[in-house]
């Protein structure tokens, strides 16, 4: 199978447990507003490897991610939800640890059976819960937040580990009350190991100007140390 590749890093240590092979996928339905890799969106760009490529390229770190593992992630990976798949279930036949960095807004989009496979060979998600307020969300992302709440729904009926991440952007996800609901919301969870809060940055910036885009949080600065730790006191700290 052929995958659409954006980018790979060879010594991840952001992306879940331990050292880890990142591969970003090409592809993403989400818009949102923060976005720092815009040139993942074109489902079409990118560049065209096979499973087994990719397999290979990640066992030549095989002594450097012994700990680890590798994370697939994007752009939303699932949108190249069988390339997922197939990647992962070679990679666990050679004892991988495996991770999908994703935002779930694809739940809905295909069958509980496709899902189901997923898991099988996917050992932790990382799972981007952006704003718990549907029209929030939307605003942040051009999309509601339904299909990712069904599918932290769906990953605790489950039982399968997953650590739920909340990028704090000011202005926008750092409102006390929807903290507050978001975890509120983490706590009918019974699958969740671990709670993150990624300030937001402005690293991406340079790609909008190189794609001749305008930046949409132009001028927005980065939380303040007090801001995040607010929030980590009422989403992480329990």
């Amino acid at each position: 199978m052929i995958g659409r590749i954006h980018s790979m890093e060879s010594f991840g240590t952001v992306d879940g447990p331990g050292v880890r092979f990142v591969l970003f996928l090409q592809g993403c339905p989400l818009r949102c507003l923060y976005c720092h890799n815009p040139d993942s969106w074109n489902a079409e760009a990118g560049k065209e490897m096979t499973s087994d490529q990719i397999v290979t390229e990640v066992m030549k770190y095989k002594s450097y991610i012994k700990n680890g593992g590798i994370t697939i992630s994007g752009g939303e990976p699932l949108q190249q939800i069988d390339f997922v798949i197939e990647v992962f279930t070679k990679l666990k036949e050679l004892g991988i640890h495996t991770a999908v960095d994703t935002s779930g807004a694809l739940f809905n989009q295909f069958t509980e059976k496709v899902y189901d496979r997923l898991l099988e060979v996917t050992d932790l998600f990382l799972l981007d819960l952006k704003h718990i307020n549907s029209d929030k969300h939307e605003e942040l992302t051009k999309v509601k937040n339904e299909n990712i709440l069904n599918f932290a729904r769906y990953l605790s009926d489950k039982k399968h580990p997953v650590w739920i991440r909340h990028v704090l952007v000011p202005g926008y996800t750092d409102d006390l009350k929807d903290l507050t609901e978001l975890r509120q919301f983490i706590d009918t969870l019974e699958n969740v190991e671990k709670v993150e809060i990624l300030p937001y940055h402005v690293m991406g910036v340079n790609k909008y100007k190189q794609m001749g885009l305008t930046y949409p949080l132009e001028g927005l600065e980065p939380p303040t140390q007090q801001s995040i730790s607010q929030a980590y006191d009422i989403v992480v700290k329990q």
